[in-house]
């Protein structure tokens, strides 16, 4: 029975693109920029390899490329399927280092992105086609930005129309959030190419599935069954379908837009308010602005926080900072809270730090009184989400819908890879870790103070509150 099933499983080996995504994929050269996937098992590694020798043959030594993976372990994968493909097109395989040569003096090399530093090796470099397997495991869209300088032709006088960038991704990684925005967001169902503003390329999403790939699906016809078998319907979801609105590996599960995400509303003046910060200057800085509940709103139970303002320092690009001057910055937050009482800034702890001269944090000296953040990292995210589950399924932290950076971010953050009960710190984490020294820093709260109606004149008075004062004149009134 068993060499029944092994002779029923023979793959169709031919060097050749699958009919649907893959040639589509292969035969969209005039497109630059080209993103290859969004499931489980749609033969987005095969794609990339069958790719660069499509046009090997063709320019010989000009032809020359590279494909990254985050890490060097990844890569094994990768060549291991490359190793049952090119040795049939009398490819060569480099073991020490890690490339494959052809006759004809075209190069593919292999090489991985651990840090985004890396990419300073490459600096002069040049290669027509450039690939990045797995590219949502990349957290920043930086460094791959960064090699865009890379892609150009490697022989100056033989000219190559189609040189290209090649990409593959499934949902989820720590890169999921800027590789959506990127690829997806601008066209869900892909095959549109929409044109750079600013590098003039074309640039696409190409969906596949596991339906797709019919040579997989000879080889192990309950394939599919066992993606179902993976672990929570999201996850499934994300694997099968493809369906990038799912964050696969999450930090924090229970966030939830209809839970925490709130319509913005007039906060009481008594209650307790004060602001955190995260610190950055190539990276974006983070400020949020928080109100403690006495529970005198029936929406919000006491002690709950409600971040009813934010400030992101970025140039608008993901994870790229704004490079203020921190004195400009301390007086951005000032502004922010003309006509409200602050108690207290609770500031980045690097923030303390001296390095021959005042160190940041003094910049606030007069200004608005400051906390060191506590930087216990695993006990902040478990108060965080205690706070993000709350009591008998009621929240104890919300967030203005103005906010619109953390609730961009909070919910794409990843495990990290080795200490898994923390956070990613190669994520845009910058509003999570703002969020952590707020709720760390043991805000209190304030009751309304007593006969404070009486005291308050009408130049004090706001129309709300006006209003609020004439329906209960008008219930207690006698007819």
């Amino acid at each position: 029975m068993a060499k029944s099933r092994r002779r029923k499983a023979k793959v169709d080996n031919r060097i050749a693109p699958q009919p649907g995504p893959q040639v589509d994929a292969i035969t969209a050269d005039w497109c630059r920029e080209l993103l290859f996937g969004g499931a489980r098992g749609g033969g987005k590694t095969y794609l990339l390899l069958l790719d660069f020798i499509k046009d090997m043959p063709k320019y010989g030594s000009a032809w020359q490329g590279i494909l990254f993976r985050r890490t060097y372990n990844e890569l094994a994968e990768v060549i291991r399927i490359s190793k049952e493909i090119y040795p049939r097109t009398l490819g060569e395989w480099k073991e020490g280092k890690t490339e494959w040569h052809w006759p004809n003096g075209s190069i593919l090399r292999f090489r991985h992105l651990e840090r985004d530093d890396d990419v300073m090796k490459y600096q002069g470099h040049a290669y027509p086609w450039l690939a990045f397997d797995e590219l949502g495991n990349m957290p920043s869209e930086e460094p791959y930005r960064a090699l865009f300088a890379c892609n150009r032709p490697a022989v100056g006088n033989v000219h190559i129309p189609n040189f290209r960038i090649r990409c593959t991704a499934n949902p989820g990684g720590p890169g999921h959030s800027w590789v959506k925005r990127r690829f997806i967001d601008p066209h869900p169902l892909g095959y549109e190419a929409i044109d750079d503003p600013i590098t003039g390329w074309s640039r696409m999403y190409i969906p596949s599935r596991v339906t797709d790939n019919k040579i997989l699906l000879a080889v192990d016809p309950n394939y599919i069954n066992v993606l179902k078998g993976v672990g929570s319907e999201a996850l499934v979801k994300a694997w099968l379908e493809g369906d990038w609105s799912v964050v696969t590996g999450a930090y924090f599960t229970e966030f939830s837009t209809d839970r925490h995400v709130v319509v913005p509303h007039t906060i009481p003046y008594w209650w307790t308010r004060f602001v955190s910060m995260d610190w950055g200057y190539a990276k974006p800085f983070a400020c949020h602005w928080w109100a403690v509940s006495d529970g005198s709103l029936d929406v919000y139970p006491s002690g709950a926080l409600i971040n009813y303002r934010e400030w992101y320092g970025s140039t608008g690009e993901p994870n790229k900072g704004a490079r203020m001057d921190i004195g400009n910055v301390v007086d951005g937050i000032v502004a922010r809270s003309a006509g409200e009482s602050i108690e207290y800034v609770v500031v980045d702890p690097s923030m303390y730090k001296e390095d021959g001269g005042p160190c940041f944090a003094e910049s606030f000296v007069g200004k608005i009184p400051t906390k060191r953040g506590d930087n216990n990292r695993v006990p902040g995210w478990g108060e965080l989400r205690k706070r993000l589950v709350g009591v008998d399924r009621v929240p104890l932290v919300y967030f203005f819908s103005t906010s619109t950076e953390v609730i961009r971010t909070l919910p794409t953050m990843q495990h990290d890879r080795v200490k898994a009960e923390d956070l990613d710190t190669d994520g845009e984490d910058h509003c999570c870790d703002s969020v952590r020294y707020g709720l760390m820093s043991r805000p209190y709260f304030t009751e309304k103070p007593k006969d404070e109606e009486a005291m308050r004149t009408m130049q004090d008075i706001t129309f709300n509150e006006m209003w609020d004062l004439e329906k209960q004149f008008r219930r207690q009134r006698v007819f």
